[in-house]
């Protein structure tokens, strides 16, 4: 995947007879689809092509999105399957000490004395805080709070989470 964008949602289906897709949304806000955005959509061989969003709609927990170009239900039925990115350029700016979880997937995961504990596979969410899945070489998967205790430092540039595991982990 090219490292200048993100994915922020999926299409898994298609809706009424004017073109709208249903659309599985990854980013925290629908902002990202409002009219007139850019949003690429890469199918499942790969290819891409860049699409102006012409309307997007909450239903549920889903988004019925409306593309350029797309305007009946046989051309809306070639998009199910495929991934919706926008490039990184275009995400609001995030606070300090937060991070888009693509930056923070398939980072290393090292411990507060130096050794490697393993990559971050997953991410879950919960209420409280995130908890970041590790992938571990002997451990299996284990478990970290994303709280400041636990995670001491983030290196974007190195690829590297330096984090405190409590006993117990």
């Amino acid at each position: 995947m090219n490292p200048d964008t993100v994915t922020i949602g999926k299409i898994v289906g298609v809706h009424g007879v004017k073109g709208y897709v249903k659309v599985h949304c990854e980013a925290e806000s629908f902002s990202l689809f409002a009219s007139g955005h850019t949003v690429i959509v890469r199918d499942s061989k790969g290819g891409s092509r860049a699409m102006e969003v012409v309307d997007a709609r909450p239903q549920g927990r889903k988004l019925l999105l409306l593309l350029k170009g797309i305007s009946d239900r046989n051309l809306a039925e070639t998009l199910p399957g495929s991934d919706l990115l926008v490039k990184k350029t275009s995400l609001p700016d995030l606070e300090p000490d937060t991070y888009y979880w693509s930056d923070i997937a398939g980072m290393s995961v090292i411990s507060a004395d130096g050794h490697h504990v393993g990559t971050v596979a997953s991410l879950i969410e919960t209420g409280s805080n995130d908890v970041y899945v590790i992938q571990t070489q002997d451990a299996g998967e284990i478990l970290i709070p994303a709280i400041a205790s636990v995670v001491l430092e983030i290196d974007l540039n190195r690829k590297i989470m330096r984090v405190d595991i409590p006993e117990g982990l």
